[in-house]
This record gives C-alpha cells, structure tokens and sequence, in this order.
C-alpha cells in the first residue's frame, strides 16, 4: 500500500523458519554480512526489521520506493547470492526459492497515519468523545465530569447486582 504521507511502499511478508534452528537463526542475523548489509541498503529496502516468534513464524517490514525493482536489484547483486543459499536451509515451505524472493508478501489492510491524513478536518466547535470545545478550538478534559473513586464505582454497581439476584 503506498502511504500519502510519501510515495515509499510499505512491504511484509512472511516466512517459516525451521523450529529446530531459531537459536542459530538469531544468531546469524544478530551479525549479517556487512556486504549484504550494503545490498540490501543499496537495493532501496529501509527501515527493514524482522520480527520471529518462538513456534519459528517469521514476520518481515520494509518500506521501498518500488518494491519490485528492489527485488530485481537483490536478484541480480552477486553479494547476496550467497547469503541467500545458506539462508534457505532454515526455512520450511520455500520450494527452491531463494527466501528474498519466494516470501508471501501479506496486505496492509490498516495504517493510522494514512487514515488521519484522509480524515476531513473537524467542523468548527466539534468536540472528540469525552472533552468539550472550547471557545478557542481547543478542546479539553470535559470539566462537568468527574473521576470515579472505587466507592463511587461500587455503589453504582452494587444496585445492579442486586436486582440481578432476584
């Protein structure tokens, strides 16, 4: 999904690596090739994190400006071919591919910033659940409200609970 923040591509994907091997698996990226380091940069992937969970699910984000020429770039860059070979042992599924080529990419069905940025500016004296607008646009705390100590909390609710037995 492309943000309208700016023109970079959001990218995720998913992999599964072999159970068996999480703990070299961490190992191995706690220290990756600088010269893969230097590929991938250079293919145009940033702020590029992968998430592991301890059944071996692998969840990877990147944003790029054009996701497939960055793909190209990676397939094509004799630095990551090795790389990639001795990555491919520790995941299941892959059916030969190279695993920086054969990931399932998943959707981007929600981003906060995209969907505040496409909000329509609120009208005039329009106040957000829970404050109240001020005569200046500001809005703040609701004044008329006032914070629930735990007996007053307790008494609200002990009338209901005795209804409820009856």
């Amino acid at each position: 999904m492309t943000s309208q923040r700016d023109a970079a591509e959001r990218v995720c994907f998913q992999l599964q690596v072999d159970p068996a091997r999480l703990d070299e698996y961490r190992e191995r990226h706690a220290a990756v090739w600088p010269e893969m380091l230097r590929a991938i940069a250079d293919s145009g992937r940033r702020n590029y994190s992968l998430y592991l969970r301890p059944d071996g699910l692998l969840i990877g984000v990147y944003e790029t400006d054009d996701d497939a020429a960055s793909q190209r770039a990676l397939e094509l860059d004799p630095r990551t071919a090795a790389w990639e070979a001795e990555m491919a042992d520790f995941f299941v599924s892959l059916d030969g591919s190279r695993p920086d080529q054969g990931a399932p990419r998943l959707a981007e069905v929600f981003n906060l910033e995209d969907q505040l940025a496409a909000l329509a500016p609120e009208p005039a004296g329009h106040a957000a659940p829970g404050t109240t607008a001020g005569t200046s646009g500001d809005a703040g705390p609701a004044a008329s409200v006032a914070p629930q100590t735990p007996t007053d909390h307790a008494a609200s609710v002990a009338p209901i609970a005795e209804s409820s037995n009856s």
